[in-house]
């Protein structure tokens, strides 16, 4: 299997498909826009990059199998169903005037191409993961905003803004439950820094299109948990990474993963018969 651990890098996406049942996606990560459509683009750059999910693209490394979407959610979002992908007016994106005129409908349709090649790739990896291990955790990894008020004005209530929200509303929750208490246990216990992080389940974020469609997809091997991390790890407004902190964060996902290797095999239709015979023939 070296050669499917190898880096892949393209103009939309960088994968790596290594071992094991668990892969992560940073689908926000991205900042790159087509060349043709900078022209029409009205957003500066700072406001565009606070939306988007900085440094997902590092926590998604923390397991063998990941991918990350190179290009910006203002230019196609791979989390909104296909006829909702391209912003093109302002209440599609926070009310931000993201366009100087409206985009040429041949634009449109280049962006939809690039969705639709995106979900024709994540689909060829996870039937692979499906083929080897019968039953696959995917962490689809984003990050939120807390402190919208202003870089200087007080942080969001906490009550609804967890340090971790799991998004689980599109999981069939009898088959997947095992996964998600696991994985909410292990990482609450984790020492963060002499705290523990509080982590809940859909307070804030439900999950979207990438875990409905995954779920929709396979609907017997796929446990997809949308994770939000709240931007404690940086500077929200400017940018600035909190290195200790950023990487104290891969760790406490780090290890959740012992709980979750140990959990998967138990859930229906994931038991080691299946993982015995995806390792056979390779027939399916």
């Amino acid at each position: 299997m070296s050669e499917s651990a190898d880096i892949r890098q393209e103009d939309l996406l960088v994968e790596r498909i290594g071992d094991g049942p668990v892969i992560a996606t940073a689908i926000h990560a991205g900042h790159e826009v087509r060349r043709e459509l900078l022209p029409f683009l009205a957003l500066d750059e700072a406001t565009r990059a606070r939306e988007e999910d900085p440094y997902t693209d590092f926590l998604v490394k923390v397991v063998p199998s990941w991918i990350v979407f190179r290009r910006s959610r203002f230019e196609v979002d791979v989390n909104r169903p296909r006829e909702e992908a391209v912003y093109t007016r302002p209440e599609m994106a926070w009310g931000l005037h993201l366009w100087k005129r409206p985009l040429p409908e041949t634009e449109i349709e280049r962006s939809l191409d690039e969705y639709d090649r995106f979900y024709a790739e994540l689909e060829r990896v996870l039937r692979l993961l499906e083929q080897r291990h019968g039953c696959f955790v995917v962490f689809d990894i984003h990050s939120y905003n807390h402190r919208r008020r202003g870089p200087h004005a007080p942080p969001d209530d906490p009550r609804m803004n967890p340090d971790v929200n799991v998004g689980t509303g599109s999981m069939d929750r009898r088959r997947c439950g095992p996964v998600v208490e696991r994985f909410v246990r292990d990482l609450r216990a984790y020492d963060f820094m002499g705290r523990h992080l509080d982590v809940r389940e859909n307070v804030k974020f439900r999950g979207r299109q990438l875990a409905q469609w995954i779920h929709r997809r396979f609907p017997d091997s796929a446990c997809v948990l949308a994770i939000e991390f709240k931007k404690i790890f940086m500077d929200e407004w400017t940018g600035v990474a909190d290195v200790e902190r950023l990487e104290e964060l891969r760790r406490a996902l780090e290890s959740t993963l012992p709980g979750l290797m140990a959990v998967l095999p138990t859930l229906p239709g994931c038991g080691a018969e299946r993982e015995t015979d995806a390792h056979g023939t390779g027939d399916h």
